[in-house]
């Protein structure tokens, strides 16, 4: 028996490729997908073509069950088919994220105005003065700046009137922004201002990435809402259907955290386990979604109520999400914006 032969084992050699499940089924350019099936290797020691509708994609490994491939640059939701031995196999959906919006640098999620117009930041190193701190992406995906005068633009949120308001990771501030992008100081002395969210009574809250999630009444008053391990970048905040307070923060571990707070401050570990967590949003049927890595892979992952894990979309350097009109969602990256058609319904963040 030849060596080839002994590698191949029991696979069929006449065998047509068959493809039985894609994971995940979302995915950014460059984002690495596993294809299970059968029949999925040539008859010789060579890997397997995979297209993404007319363009071909890399695979990084191939067996005769199963084959990871890089969602190529180009590629756009449609069909996945594997092709071995002059044979191709049945066409797999996926669905794959289109680019909005490039040379930005967001830190966290976007965010929708009511009009469904697209903000996202460019929030530069630590101390950077940059030339454009918001801009705005309107429904025709132009790309407009918004703000300007912002010193390391980090998190964005609206409350039920449809204000917004930016925290500032430079001076602690949280600056309320008017439509015509003009600022004002809401709230200052907020340590490493990072995440922020509304609750339902119109209460704000700030995650200081030094340790503490302040809550800012409607009069602005200021209460210490919860303590926490200090993240090595920021916090990020994101409120569930019941009411209680999620939040992320990285740390120097690779198997962080999802904290859970409920309406009193109380803290309790959700869910440990992910790499480097950051952006979060709920859908309406109480499952978060989170820009994380999960056994070493990056992407968004979905965990239910009960902590239940997996990757559903797939794609290097995301750092948050939001929700969007028409069951779909923004995601955003270390550069730029991203649009995917997803079939699920956000949770509204103001309601």
């Amino acid at each position: 028996m030849g060596i080839s032969d002994r590698l191949l084992g029991k696979k069929s050699v006449n065998g047509k490729p068959h493809i039985q499940a894609v994971q995940p089924g979302a995915a950014l350019a460059g984002g690495e997908v596993r294809i299970s099936g059968s029949d999925l290797s040539p008859h010789e020691l060579r890997r397997p073509r995979v297209r993404f509708g007319e363009v071909e994609g890399a695979v990084v490994i191939s067996s005769d069950d199963f084959v990871v491939a890089k969602v190529p640059h180009g590629a756009s939701s449609g069909p996945i088919v594997v092709s071995t031995n002059g044979h191709s196999s049945n066409a797999h959906q996926i669905k794959v994220a289109v680019t909005i919006a490039e040379g930005l640098h967001p830190v966290t999620n976007p965010a929708l105005d009511a009009e469904g117009n697209i903000y996202v930041s460019f929030s530069g190193s630590r101390g950077q003065k940059v030339k454009v701190a918001l801009f705005k992406i309107d429904t025709n995906y132009n790309v407009k700046p918004f703000v300007a005068d912002l010193m390391n633009a980090t998190a964005i949120a609206f409350d039920k009137a449809g204000q917004m308001y930016v925290s500032s990771r430079y001076d602690g501030t949280v600056y309320r922004i008017a439509p015509n992008g003009t600022m004002s100081s809401y709230a200052e002395g907020m340590g490493v201002a990072t995440g922020i969210a509304f609750d339902r009574a119109g209460n704000l809250y700030v995650g200081d990435r030094s340790g503490t999630i302040f809550k800012i009444a409607p009069d602005r008053q200021i209460f210490v809402f919860a303590t926490l391990e200090p993240s090595v970048s920021a916090y990020h905040l994101a409120f569930s259907p019941r009411g209680d307070l999620f939040v992320t923060g990285p740390t120097t571990s690779s198997f962080d955290c999802v904290y859970r707070i409920d309406m009193q401050g109380n803290v309790t570990n959700f869910f440990r386990g992910l790499g480097r967590p950051q952006g979060l949003a709920f859908d309406v049927e109480g499952n978060l979604y989170v820009a994380a890595s999960l056994s070493g892979k990056r992407g968004i992952v979905k965990i239910t109520p009960d902590g239940q894990a997996s990757l559903e979309v797939a794609g290097a350097g995301l750092v948050g999400l939001a929700f969007a009109p028409g069951r779909s969602a923004v995601l955003t990256t270390t550069d730029a914006a991203h649009h995917l058609a997803w079939n699920i319904e956000g949770l509204p963040l103001v309601e």
